[in-house]
Formats: C-alpha cells, sequence, structure tokens
C-alpha cells in the first residue's frame, strides 16, 4: 500500500499543477486549454496568497498525483472566510485510491484551525461519481444552485 503525503503546494510544483488543470480541462469539458495561459493562472495564485492556495498530493517517491485549488471567499452572514474547493484533480493511475478524500481531509483540518466557516464546491450535474463522493463527505446540496455568465 501506497503512503500519501497531503501538503500545501510549493512554486516548484507550478508545472505539474498546470499541466494536471490542462488534462483535466480536456477529460472532463473537452475543453483545449492554452498551456502558457494555465502556467501563468496557477502561478497568480502563489504570487496572491491571499486569494488561496494549492493542495498536493504526493506518492511515496514523491511524485505529485493529486491537486486541489482553495479559494478564499468573504461571507458576511458569518462574519469570516468560506473556502471554495476548485480544479480538483487526481492522475489516472490513482483513481478510487481516496486521494481526494485525503486532500479533502486536509483542508478541513486547516480550515478548522483557521476559523474557516465552511467548505463548498460546485460539481457537474452529470458527474454523479463525484456526487456520491461528496455526499460520503458529509458535503449537501441543500440550499444553492449555481447560475453564471461567463465571458
Amino acid at each position: 500500500m501506497s503512503v500519501f503525503e497531503i501538503k500545501k503546494a510549493l512554486p516548484q510544483d507550478i508545472a505539474w499543477i498546470a499541466q494536471a488543470q490542462v488534462l483535466m480541462a480536456n477529460e472532463t469539458e473537452n475543453l483545449q486549454l492554452i498551456p502558457e495561459e494555465v502556467v501563468t493562472g496557477v502561478s497568480f495564485i502563489f504570487e496572491h496568497p491571499d486569494r488561496g492556495f494549492y493542495i498536493i498530493a504526493k506518492n511515496d517517491e514523491t511524485d505529485p498525483v493529486g491537486c486541489l485549488l482553495i479559494l478564499k471567499e468573504w461571507s458576511d452572514w458569518r462574519n469570516g472566510d468560506v473556502w471554495w474547493i476548485h480544479s480538483v484533480y487526481v492522475a489516472s493511475d490513482y483513481r478510487k485510491h481516496g486521494i481526494f478524500r485525503l486532500m479533502f481531509d486536509y483542508a478541513e483540518g486547516l480550515a478548522r484551525k483557521s476559523q474557516v466557516r465552511g467548505l463548498r464546491l460546485y460539481v457537474d450535474k452529470s458527474n454523479s461519481n463525484a456526487q456520491r463522493v461528496y455526499e460520503k463527505l458529509g458535503m449537501n446540496k441543500e440550499h444553492y444552485e449555481l447560475f453564471e455568465k461567463m465571458f
């Protein structure tokens, strides 16, 4: 059984995270992202840690196998931050090994220590596998629908 290290990503992880995002966009939405633009987008978070941070999972050989992005949202109702989970990716060879759960647990632990008021994410309506995973983690979809207007 492999042992995985879960931690906040470092700037040296930018290239792998960007590559993971390009793969995820292609796999989940059939989008062909511009790799250089994604590298710039990922780098932005490291340059502006007040906006968020990445969590990365590495195998026992220290190879990255998964990542997610935490973005911070201020809640005036709760007088505190709510963290949004974005850009979840687990390498195909490591899926169904509990990698997302490990990253989620790590994020939840950080959130609780930081007095964060909750964790949120959105998921494609057709992604029933992911929805089951999120429900097993105690998340629910009882309150909100997501509307968007992308440019």
